[in-house]
């Protein structure tokens, strides 16, 4: 973008078949209000050739991450907190260190989230590192939120790369098995203060998912298909997402401001 912002995903072999999460996920900018032109700003990481080739048939901007000989094949479905779960999401957060050093913000989203509405309206200029919540308090600044490292901006500095590099060296202080998320939750006051960087926890009413569904679509920027597990089932659940926000475009717009919209509920995620 013209402020030097990439909007980044990625993908592997599984996310990317035909009828899964990387056709939802560009299907949503498609269905959303003013979202169509930011797909020129999505860069589609792929961590196998397989997803490379499938993104190059749907997508302009496809970036191959290779693998160091002897590395995790990451082609197939990653099961969470598995040890090649956690090798993938700890290369994503080398890889998105990489981008600052390189002098990019980036705004990185999970494939499984839907995009409805621009989000980065909700970010604060004075954000160094703006992240959703899985459940979030009220407080924006408040670091009881829980944070969630699937919708993540950064902007490029000095003191987000030493972030990054504090966050990646306080796994060694954590028990093995930890993912880089869970120890977010458990530094990110100590990691911001240090770095001296500004954090925001996003409002669930605004960048929301499974977790802490938001209950007004006319507020609703993003949605995913947080506190689920499962290909299968987020792409069984997403697919209620895009077809009950048909249902709520299509609508008159004296329906639409009079709200009663709601989700169906995620019934393969939560039970």
């Amino acid at each position: 973008m013209e402020d030097g912002t990439v909007i980044m995903t990625s993908i592997n072999r599984a996310y990317a078949a035909p009828g899964s999460l990387l056709d939802l996920f560009l299907e949503s900018f498609r269905l959303g209000e003013d979202t169509a032109h930011l797909v020129d700003h999505v860069l589609i990481v792929a961590v196998d050739p397989g997803a490379l080739q499938r993104c190059r048939s749907v997508h302009r901007h496809c970036y191959l991450l290779r693998r160091s000989p002897g590395a995790v094949d990451y082609s197939d479905e990653k099961h969470f907190m598995t040890k090649d779960y956690l090798d993938m999401m700890w290369g994503r957060n080398r890889f998105q260190q990489t981008i600052l050093e390189l002098g990019f913000n980036f705004l990185f989203t999970d494939i499984d989230i839907m995009w409805f509405r621009n989000p980065l309206r909700h970010i604060a200029i004075t954000s160094d590192i703006a992240i959703a919540s899985d459940v979030f308090n009220g407080d924006p600044e408040s670091m009881g939120n829980l944070p969630n490292g699937g919708f993540l901006y950064v902007r490029a500095a000095n003191r987000t790369v030493d972030f990054y590099r504090r966050w990646r060296r306080a796994r060694q202080r954590f028990p093995e098995g930890s993912n880089e998320q869970e120890i977010l939750g458990r530094a990110q006051g100590e990691l911001s203060r240090l770095a001296g960087v500004r954090m925001q926890f996003l409002d669930t009413a605004h960048c929301g998912g499974f977790c802490q569904l938001s209950g007004d679509m006319g507020r609703v920027c993003t949605l995913h298909a947080n506190c689920c597990t499962g290909l299968a089932n987020k792409v069984h659940d997403l697919r209620n997402v895009l077809k009950d926000w048909r249902n709520y475009t299509a609508a008159a717009p004296e329906d639409r401001r009079r709200g009663g919209f709601r989700w169906t509920r995620p019934g393969r995620c939560i039970h």
